[in-house]
């Protein structure tokens, strides 16, 4: 056999195959990729550059024998390799040093890069295939993606990304519900089991009564007591079975749908409403439900006729009496209902007020303390949360009510069972084991609709709760796949965006167009209230515009995958917010997956390495909710590390130095200027004129309109009014 080459392996279809022959030629085809894999695992098996020169030299003597010991029909394959062109032998100076040869470990063809297997019409590959990329020069794939250089294959990256997955919300509802549901359907199993188990103990105080007592045997006894108890047992093991698996249901329940409800409150937040991130504690509430007592007496209600059946069975008087009691109770819940949900919504909402509060007084407990604000907090708080109580307690007023009015209703019933019990005793009808029987199985047909009377708040707010996420989830748009581009270079395009924050009406941005090139600075400035900072929002998409578009290298950003494009900007907000955790996470946006390297690269870009290697736990320095140990400065220093984590190409800095000294001012002019050089395209919001001398252009902003726009020098004459040099730039209010 000649000599087969990688190259030759590695391109399929430089083999001459007819892939795309009739039924014997595919088979044919088969056999020769079969062969090829086992000529591979020989060669990849010779290491030395010694028996890798005697191969070139008398390929017949190494190759040839390598597959003619093979079986007879691997040789027949073999035959047909003889039109592929041998290896040409390496120039004698690129031979390496003889080197003795290493033992070789058996080699699977799935772990050689350039062996695969070829489907018969060229297709797509299927799952673990994998299909070498080369480029026109001939050379083998390299780790990044990239074709070979050699003959126009393209470059040694991509640049292009795989899509991300859709995230459906609607559909992940529908799959924790599902969940639900087909977990629902083994607990009502168990649950049929546990209610049929506890018709033991009635029966054995009646055959106790009427057979035992009256018969005097030991034996029957013996044998109906291990019997009950068995099924004592039984029902108490399916009981806890039971509990188990709603508890793992609501777990389950909760990892499924706790990521999207999540991301669905982060994407409302676009349009300017926090409060959808409430919906995590309706999450909880519907956790909590599926633990309850109350899900329970939910549960064993749909088997009450079974019980309401059996007791009409020992007669139907008592019956009838049980029937007529159960029609009383569902009456008494249905007014218990009607009454106390308004009082419940009440409380509802006062109490998220009163949380709403109670957070905002955490994120400012600096100010409250520093200005004397506690007791206006409190007060504030307290408000809503004597609302929250005055309606808890009217609707809790009414619950007891109507719930000791059901109980009432209950023992009565079990007075009623037993008196008339009684009456049909003394006419013969029935015995007096017959009559406990019936009044211990009547109890049990009503307790749980005492039981759902007694849980009906619990139920109520379970049922709200499941009603916000179910309008969260399914009134979030889709997220449709959007396509990975390249990397962005920088281009902004701002064209006529209007933004008109809901439900008000007042216009904040009108009409703004603009344009910056790969590598441009700008800076924002005008007086408060001007939309300077919702302008910064909407560069990086935290919020959205009313009308018009921002694109950045001609795409919108609405079309931009949500990742890659966080991945290729950096922002810093005018209230700077740290998360819990170290310096080096907070700079690495709280990832994972990347090289010390880039924090470091990061950090000196920022011009902060500096001030974090003065910290004794340098980069591992743990940083508090409200930033402690960290001062100001030090915070707005260290998001300013994280806005030019990564290699971003656009960056937006709202008000980078309100907080910074004049050590602090000159670190952030250089970063500005280090930018420029590494051609990062960045918009400066900002007050003072020292950071105009470090940009390229200038926009004012007036009403949430440009006033002016243009190369610096040309604003700042304009703004100056007798032609000063920028360098003697005046101060802009704010």
């Amino acid at each position: 056999m000649d000599h087969i080459s990688r190259k030759t392996i590695a391109d399929g279809r430089s083999l001459d195959l007819p892939l795309d022959q009739d039924a014997e030629d595919s088979k044919l085809t088969d056999a020769c990729i079969s062969a090829i894999n086992e000529a591979v695992e020989n060669l990849r098996q010779l290491s030395g550059a010694e028996q890798t020169a005697k191969e070139v030299s008398s390929p017949a003597q190494t190759a040839s024998p390598q597959v003619l010991s093979q079986p007879h029909a691997k040789t027949e394959q073999a035959e047909q390799l003889r039109d592929v062109p041998p290896e040409r032998p390496a120039p004698q100076r690129d031979r390496q040093p003889a080197s003795p040869p290493e033992p070789q470990a058996k080699i699977d063809n799935a772990d050689l890069p350039f062996v695969k297997t070829i489907d018969n019409n060229d297709g797509p590959i299927r799952e673990n295939e994998r299909r070498p990329v080369t480029g026109g020069g001939g050379k083998e794939p390299t780790d990044n993606g990239g074709g070979g250089g050699g003959g126009g294959g393209g470059g040694s990256q991509s640049g292009f990304h795989k899509r991300s997955e859709p995230i459906n919300f609607a559909a992940s509802l529908a799959k924790g519900i599902a969940a639900v549901r087909r977990n629902m359907v083994v607990v009502m199993l168990f649950t049929v089991a546990i209610n049929v188990l506890l018709l033991a103990i009635p029966l054995y105080l009646f055959q106790i009564s009427d057979r035992v007592l009256t018969s005097r045997s030991m034996d029957t006894l013996v044998m109906l007591t291990v019997a009950v108890l068995g099924a004592v047992l039984l029902q108490a093991f399916m009981d806890a079975i039971r509990r188990f698996i709603l508890m793992r249901t609501a777990v389950e329940l909760e990892v499924q749908l706790g990521a999207p409800i999540l991301s669905a409150a982060a994407r409302a937040s676009l349009h300017g409403s926090g409060k959808d991130y409430q919906t995590l504690q309706d999450l909880q509430q519907l956790r909590s439900f599926l633990t309850s007592g109350t899900l329970i007496a939910f549960l064993d209600a749909p088997l009450m006729p079974l019980f309401i059946v059996v007791v009409y069975l020992v007669h139907p008087h008592l019956g009838i009496i049980i029937m007529v009691c159960c029609v009383v109770l569902f009456g008494i819940a249905w007014l218990n209902q009607r009454f106390t949900a308004r009082q419940f919504s009440e409380a509802s909402g006062y109490l998220s007020r009163a949380n709403f509060h109670l957070d905002s007084m955490s994120r400012n407990s600096q100010i409250i303390n520093a200005l004397a604000m506690i007791p206006e907090a409190v007060k504030m708080w307290g408000r809503e949360t004597a609302g929250s109580l005055k309606s808890h307690v009217a609707a809790q007023d009414r619950n007891i009510m109507f719930s000791g009015v059901s109980k009432a209703a209950r023992m009565i019933t079990q007075v009623a069972l037993l008196g008339w019990g009684a009456h049909l005793s003394l006419s013969g009808e029935l015995t007096g084991g017959m009559v406990i029987a019936a009044s211990i199985i009547s109890g049990r047909a009503l307790a749980p609709i005492e039981g759902a009377i007694e849980g009906w708040h619990q139920f109520n707010k379970s049922a709200a709760s499941y009603g916000r996420i179910k309008q969260l989830l399914i009134n979030s748009p889709l997220n449709f796949p959007r396509l990975r581009l390249p990397n962005p270079e920088g281009r902004l395009d701002v064209e006529r965006i209007l933004f008109v924050p809901p439900p008000q009406k007042k216009v904040i941005l009108n009409g703004i167009s603009f344009s910056l090139k790969k590598g441009e600075s700008l800076a924002i400035i005008g007086n408060s209230g001007s939309g300077k900072t919702t302008l910064g929002k909407m560069l990086v998409g935290s919020i959205l515009p009313t009308s018009g578009n921002v694109r950045l290298d001609l795409m919108d950003l609405r079309n931009w995958d949500q990742r890659q494009f966080g991945e290729s900007i950096g922002y810093l907000p005018q209230d700077v917010q740290l998360f819990p955790g170290t310096i080096k996470a907070n700079i690495c946006r709280m990832r994972d997956d990347i090289e010390d390297r880039q924090i470091y690269e990061a950090a000196v870009l920022a011009d902060v390495h500096e001030l974090i290697a003065g910290f004794p736990q340098g980069y591992e320095t743990v940083v508090a909710a409200d930033g402690a140990p960290l001062s100001g400065g030090q915070k707005q220093r260290i998001a300013l590390a994280r806005a030019f984590f990564g290699d971003p190409k656009f960056v937006v800095l709202d008000e980078p130095n309100s907080n910074l000294d004049t050590q602090g001012e000159q670190a952030l002019a250089k970063a500005l200027l280090h930018a420029k050089r590494q051609g990062i395209t960045t918009v400066t919001i900002t007050q003072r004129p020292a950071l105009l001398q470090c940009v390229d252009k200038i926009m004012v902003l007036k009403d949430g309109s440009v006033a002016m726009f243009g190369e610096r020098m040309d604003v700042l004459k304009a703004l100056s009014g007798n032609g000063r040099q920028a360098n003697q730039s005046p101060q802009i209010e704010g």
